[in-house]
């Protein structure tokens, strides 16, 4: 039978006694660059009217993301590894999952939304100012943040309701190992999942598939500029989905994965599924990007004069 459980330990940190502070030290660092990076380009972006167009009014949402995706994590971890006990109370952490996914199926619709504004763009060149107004910009960006949104809602709310028999959780945050406190294994919870995994990550990241894979084919049979430009665009976008993609099958087999699995190598996985993606987004987009490193090195200079 159940207890009631209000807080939930926190036991995938390693070697903490040892090196607490270097990690504190090294996760403020990386905090606070992730805030410099994505900010300095997302200011780009909004500050210059040249770059007010639909990819790049995407790459701005998508710098934004990760900085709540961060968010939703680093402030939390830079306490625990200060404190004494590493502990959360149950309701933090069923909020910390519900961004932690929200915001994850945000990025892979974002990108999906990307891949959508290339294809008009390359492709269909004389429609793309009728395809892409502005009224259409902001009806994609605002499916993007609300249907993952609406899909965790669903999920955090029947976690939230399912009983708890332990309160330690093999981890060092709150992402979808919580299944392994509950007492019963809910159906409902696990049909829900399935669900939110194809409609979030899999029907995105097939529909960026596609739609690259399509681009790829008109390019091949054009001009060798035409192709240049199209990889250009298109390369920046690929990787950023690699990148992710990567990570997030990482987090599933990581919760899933029985607790045998060595505790530190456990930790350094975890942590590199919030450590790079959000320093990659900026980097890719500031040095990829034609348009935005051109203005990225006149800033640079400016602020070295």
């Amino acid at each position: 039978s159940g207890v009631n459980i209000t807080y939930i330990t926190l036991n995938g940190y390693v070697e903490m006694n040892r090196l607490k502070y270097l990690y504190f030290t090294v996760m403020l660092m990386v905090y606070i660059l992730i805030f410099l990076c994505n900010g300095t380009v997302f200011y780009i972006i909004c500050f210059h009217k040249n770059l007010h167009e639909p990819m790049y009014i995407f790459i701005a949402a998508l710098l934004f993301n990760s900085v709540v995706y961060s968010t939703t994590i680093y402030p939390k971890l830079l306490i625990d590894f200060l404190s004494e006990r590493q502990i959360i109370t149950y309701s933090s952490c069923i909020i910390q999952l519900f961004m932690f996914y929200s915001v994850g199926g945000t990025e892979f619709f974002l990108l999906a939304v990307m891949a959508f504004d290339r294809y008009v763009s390359i492709c269909k060149p004389l429609r793309y100012p009728t395809i892409m107004r502005k009224s259409t910009v902001t009806s994609l960006l605002v499916l993007a943040y609300f249907v993952p949104a609406c899909h965790i809602a669903g999920e955090a709310i029947l976690i939230s309701k399912v009983q708890l028999c332990h309160s330690e959780l093999d981890g060092i945050f709150c992402n979808n190992g919580i299944f392994t406190l509950h007492c019963v294994k809910s159906r409902a919870l696990t049909i829900f999942g399935i669900f939110s995994l194809l409609d979030l990550v899999m029907l995105p990241v097939l529909f960026t598939i596609f739609t690259y894979t399509k681009i790829l084919i008109i390019s091949y049979k054009n001009s060798k500029a035409f192709r240049r430009k199209a990889a250009e665009t298109c390369v920046p976008h690929l990787l950023v989905l690699i990148s992710f993609s990567y990570l997030s099958t990482y987090d599933v087999v990581i919760a899933r994965v029985e607790s045998d699995f060595p505790k530190p190598a456990r930790f350094v996985m975890t942590l590199q599924i919030f450590l790079y993606q959000p320093l990659f987004n900026p980097f890719i987009y500031g040095l990829k990007m034609k348009e935005i490193s051109k203005h990225l090195k006149k800033l640079l200079s400016f602020s070295t004069i």
